[in-house]
């Protein structure tokens, strides 16, 4: 019975369906990690999830659009982001992996240098 109560307090409070600004705060607030982020750490593996991050933040912005706009345009480009986030991880990381095999680091201070 309680339980009850408190479910319809929270639907009057707290609506079911965030709206548009709320889908935007969210995806701001990701972007915002990840870029921060890209500056301050030295690991390059790190700056990689930062940068995928902000692409998410992205694509999140995109398909809220969409949806409240009720235009498809921005589901369809989810999915060419989708589609270019996996072949942008599997080239990433396969680099990250050559230079730690020939450099033995994944410091971005230390991979600074072309020249070994």
């Amino acid at each position: 019975m309680v339980t009850a109560h408190l479910a319809t307090l929270a639907a009057k409070f707290f609506p079911m369906e965030p709206g548009l600004q709320a889908y935007l705060s969210v995806a701001g607030i990701i972007f915002a990690i990840g870029f921060a982020g890209v500056l301050l750490h030295k690991n390059t593996l790190v700056i990689y999830m930062c940068l995928e991050l902000m692409l998410t933040a992205s694509t999140l912005a995109l398909v809220a659009f969409s949806r409240f706009y009720g235009a498809m345009d921005g589901a369809l480009f989810v999915f060419f982001i989708i589609t270019v986030a996996a072949a942008e991880v599997a080239v990433g990381l396969a680099i990250i992996v050559a230079l730690y095999r020939r450099r033995h680091t994944v410091l971005v201070n230390e991979l600074n240098h072309l020249k070994h």
